[in-house]
């Protein structure tokens, strides 16, 4: 069955693949260029607030579908025959919604990264209004493909009822950085002149994401 949410559905073990695909996507609403911008600004300050704040080699446990990377896009284009951006965007929605939780979660009322992130999560749900607003509502009520949508029954489980195996610990700034990146990747035509646009969807970003992350674990 078919769940009728504005959000996304999670694609479940092909997130931890990497394959070197082009990344090809459609035209974002204008609407969104200002929401998406505004949530972009409070992404900036991510590093002060989700690492300075925390213990070194603090992580929260959460789901590996959540560990939401860019090559993750181009692996799931590649696996999924006629998978649409649209999906992929749901799909973004989903995913962050979870991690922003998450991270709420862990936070004692007075941390000093609580308000941050509350903030951020209002930010990130305005945002989705918004994309909920511009696109007709029989598109989520579209048909998903099997593999993902066998994927959203698995994440929609009880937390006590998920496979020990389906646990991942991550950092809080690592998942606001996939955050991040993703949302730029995805919705790149509202971000075409900030950074001098660097393109998060191409092959030397993920490379230069798998390089960085080999080193830090080495």
């Amino acid at each position: 069955m078919v769940q009728p949410s504005t959000s996304a559905y999670l694609l479940g073990g092909l997130l931890g693949l990497s394959l070197i695909l082009p990344v090809q996507m459609t035209q974002t609403p204008a609407s969104m260029c200002t929401p998406l911008k505004t949530l972009n600004d409070s992404l900036s300050h991510r590093r002060r607030y989700m690492k300075h704040n925390f213990p070194i080699n603090y992580t929260i446990r959460v789901h590996h579908n959540e560990i939401f990377k860019v090559s993750s896009i181009s692996k799931m284009k590649s696996y999924v025959e006629g998978l649409e951006d649209l999906v992929l965007q749901r799909l973004w929605f989903q995913v962050n919604q979870g991690v922003l939780k998450k991270i709420i979660r862990v936070l004692p009322e007075r941390h000093p990264s609580r308000p941050y992130t509350a903030e951020l999560e209002r930010r990130f749900r305005d945002l989705e209004g918004v994309f909920v607003q511009s696109h007709p509502a029989e598109m989520f009520q579209q048909e998903l493909p099997e593999t993902i949508q066998d994927t959203w029954d698995r994440l929609t489980e009880e937390p006590d009822r998920v496979p020990p195996s389906s646990w991942r610990s991550a950092s809080p700034k690592s998942l606001l950085d996939n955050l991040c990146h993703t949302m730029h990747c995805l919705f790149s035509e509202c971000f075409a002149s900030t950074e001098a646009q660097r393109d998060y969807c191409g092959v030397s970003h993920r490379r230069k994401g798998r390089k960085k992350e080999l080193t830090l674990r080495s």
